[in-house]
């Protein structure tokens, strides 16, 4: 995509799922993210982003950096309230419901598509 917009997507996992997307590319919806939620159906990219937070969430979530080509640089589980360090060359960040990651194949080093 050459210009994001805030809204439905799904990501593309090589030799794993076609997961429903929801894009937050806008200032409001990337601050918004999942708070206030109760569970994330599918994954939320954030871009531009390099960091998170989970405060006030309320539940626990997958975190994944992803460079400029969507390349997975790491992925980590965060529990609510905590705040999450800036990762170098990381332009998006990925969040879904905390294991899902795993189970859709997705660890450091994958290139995942994002299909508008």
């Amino acid at each position: 995509m050459a210009h994001w917009q805030d809204g439905p997507a799904q990501l593309r996992v090589p030799d794993g799922p076609v997961v429903p997307l929801e894009i937050a590319a806008s200032w409001h919806a990337r601050t918004r993210g999942l708070l206030g939620r109760d569970g994330v159906h599918g994954a939320l990219l954030l871009t531009p982003a390099a960091s998170v937070h989970t405060f006030r969430m309320r539940f626990p979530i997958d975190v994944a950096h992803l460079d400029r080509e969507f390349v997975v640089l790491s992925v980590r589980t965060m529990r609510p309230g905590r705040l999450g360090a800036p990762r170098p060359r990381a332009r998006h960040v990925l969040e879904s419901a905390a294991g899902a990651m795993a189970g859709w194949g997705i660890r450091p080093g994958v290139r995942l598509d994002v299909l508008g």
